[in-house]
């Protein structure tokens, strides 16, 4: 097939100016910007630290100090939040259709910041010596600086033309059902990467699982492939399916690197736990594994730890007046015990008792079947459903996460008498309970509680585990006191 023949079937444009000039100047432009933000917030936290009341708070050093004396701090600060920004690789192409990753890198980029530049203080011996509250004020200030004018960008960014302009137009080689479903969920995404322009046959010409999506369509054969990056029609080429030609990858690789076009690779032996997906080198012999998951790191599983203890704690003693208020209500509506235990499953597949206020009658599973709660269930009390809608109920559960059996966030857990059969049946079940099960989580926060999809519930917990951080946890927290349970 001749190239203009390619062009009139495919009716696609040579990328003149591809997804990389773009991103490359969007970049360079980013960080300037970021740059004149970080020096005019320490200049702003110098004026709030000297040039207001603040001035007479604290221990007196050789005051008054003049803007001059402190331009070398400045600099200096100025060089470290850039260089730990560009560290914490804020300058990513997928961060900039990602407010949320951008602000997760710029809070702890700040939090680097603080730390470092008040060790360096120390070490270096300023003259004049640096204010702690100064430092204190340059976190805010940077922080608070960075994220709104990062918001603005995020905001321009994703919108068309920008978005697409930004994006990586991308030729896939090759179908399969598995490709099928992740097409589905990031193709209308506006935080996706990749913009796919065509699909091209894979050697022996079967798409397999292929229905002619309405987003997407054939655009030739497997050897009109030269043609097509000759033509620079994408900045991609994502292989989904080869029929197992592992002669023809390598082929397809050389060619991608003769026409200066990206080549990527669809795993399809990994379907769970992509972003965990690790290349390392045994014996001379690269081999592609899960082995890099956050909470697979000691110290993120010690830190996720101090937080729960100290949350768990903070939440008993804030809990006590609230457990002794509903559970005397619970008393005078249904005499009877006002905690409820429950077997539930928890990290690596061990039962543990869940604890919670009573929000049903004692007599709610008399006939020996349990089930999920519904929307208006009748087995609830009156003030179960109180309970439930702002999630009072769970509030005992801090005693489990302060005994080690749960965590502030997590999947939650569930009951093995309704799920056993899950593991079997539902792909990717069990991959949830490689960590702590939690009072509250990143699917409950979408909605998604009781009696709702499963597959679904799934899909989140997973996304939580592959991509925590504490600050994610903290951001599930404080969504939770705005994501009410439906009343039961």
């Amino acid at each position: 097939m001749s190239q203009s023949t390619v062009s009139a079937e495919a009716n696609l444009q040579p990328a003149v100016e591809n997804s990389t000039s773009h991103y490359n100047r969007l970049a360079a432009a980013s960080f300037l910007v970021d740059a004149v933000v970080v020096w005019y917030g320490l200049i702003l936290a110098y004026w709030l630290r000297f040039e207001t009341s603040m001035a007479d708070f604290g221990v007196r050093g050789p005051w008054p100090i003049g803007f001059a004396d402190y331009l070398g701090h400045f600099v200096l600060g100025e060089v470290l939040m850039m260089a730990i920004l560009t560290n914490f690789r804020l300058y990513d192409r997928q961060n900039f259709l990602s407010y949320q990753r951008t602000l997760r890198i710029v809070a702890q980029s700040a939090a680097v910041w603080l730390v470092a530049y008040l060790g360096l203080s120390l070490i270096l011996k300023f003259q004049p010596s640096i204010s702690r509250v100064y430092c204190g004020f340059g976190f805010v200030t940077t922080f608070v600086l960075l994220s709104a004018w990062r918001w603005w960008l995020n905001h321009l960014v994703r919108r068309e033309p920008h978005a697409s302009r930004l994006r990586q137009r991308t030729v896939v080689v090759g179908w399969s059902e598995e490709f099928a479903k992740a097409f589905r969920l990031f193709g209308s995404n506006t935080e996706r990467q990749l913009d796919i322009c065509g699909i091209v046959k894979p050697p022996g010409g079967e798409l397999k699982g292929f229905d002619e999506e309405k987003r997407v369509r054939v655009i030739g054969r497997y050897e009109d492939l030269p043609a097509l990056l000759h033509m620079r029609v994408c900045d991609v080429v994502l292989v989904a399916d080869m029929n197992n030609s592992n002669q023809e990858l390598v082929k397809l690789a050389q060619l991608c690197e003769k026409e200066m076009v990206d080549f990527k690779l669809v795993p399809t032996w990994f379907r769970v736990l992509l972003s965990g997906l690790h290349l390392e080198s045994v014996g001379g012999m690269p081999v592609v594994g899960i082995s890099k998951l956050p909470l697979h790191s000691a110290l993120n599983q010690h830190l996720k730890r101090l937080v729960d203890i100290a949350g768990a704690i903070a939440g008993l003693a804030l809990a006590s007046p609230v457990i002794a208020v509903f559970g005397l209500l619970i008393y005078l509506e249904s005499p009877g015990p006002i905690f409820y235990r429950q077997r539930r499953l928890g990290q690596g597949g061990r039962l543990f008792d869940m604890i919670k206020l009573r929000s049903m009658r004692l007599d709610a599973e008399k006939g020996g079947s349990p089930g999920w709660t519904v929307k208006d269930d009748p087995r609830c009390l009156r003030v179960g459903k109180f309970m439930r809608r702002w999630n009072i109920d769970e509030v005992p559960q801090f005693w489990n996460v302060l005994r080690g059996e749960m965590s502030l966030v997590g999947p939650r857990p569930e009951r093995p008498e309704l799920i056993e059969n899950f593991k079997e049946i539902i792909p990717h079940y069990n991959a949830r309970h490689h960590i702590k099960p939690g009072i509250t989580g990143w699917a409950q926060v979408n909605g998604l509680r009781g009696d709702t999809d499963l597959r679904e519930r799934i899909r989140f917990d997973l996304y939580y585990i592959e991509n925590w951080n504490v600050f994610f946890d903290f951001q599930i927290m404080l969504l939770t006191f705005f994501k009410r349970e439906n009343a039961c």
